[in-house]
């Protein structure tokens, strides 16, 4: 059994294969993950439902197991920021959350770096976080 949250099996697997600098994308509900993310990314479809197992849930099983170098999150034309990043930094509070427009949100989650993507049945709008791996620091 492990020792931490984390015990999806494909997503576990898909962790494994990614190193330092791959990213993660977790979706809501609203989110065009077939189109709007690199083809090649790994895809776990987890919107079972909408408003069940939402972007703040998965956010916080992947915090316990990966290291977070990096969060992007996309903003509204208008730049106002969605209520939902006050989670995310409560989730992340050694991170910056690094703000993008839409469509620099969908060009940045369709790079190769894109090893994973989570689909949730998340109905908060804006609700989308993009992650980067950190690094594991050698013991000493």
């Amino acid at each position: 059994m492990l020792r931490y949250q984390l015990l999806h099996p494909e997503i576990l697997a898909v962790l494994g294969s990614l190193g330092h600098g791959a990213q993660i994308l977790i979706a809501d509900g609203n989110y065009p993950f077939a189109t709007r993310s690199h083809p090649q990314a790994r895809r776990v479809y987890l919107n079972l439902a909408p408003g069940i197992l939402n972007a703040t849930d998965v956010l916080r099983v992947l915090v316990d197991a990966i290291p977070i170098e990096a969060a992007h999150v996309m903003v509204p034309d208008t730049g106002e920021e969605p209520a939902i990043f006050r989670e995310f930094r409560e989730l992340m509070p050694e991170r910056e959350l690094y703000i993008l427009r839409r469509f620099e949100f969908y060009a940045a989650a369709s790079t190769p770096d894109v090893g994973l993507v989570i689909a949730t049945g998340e109905r908060r709008i804006y609700a989308n976080i993009l992650l980067t791996i950190g690094v594991v620091p050698p013991q000493e």
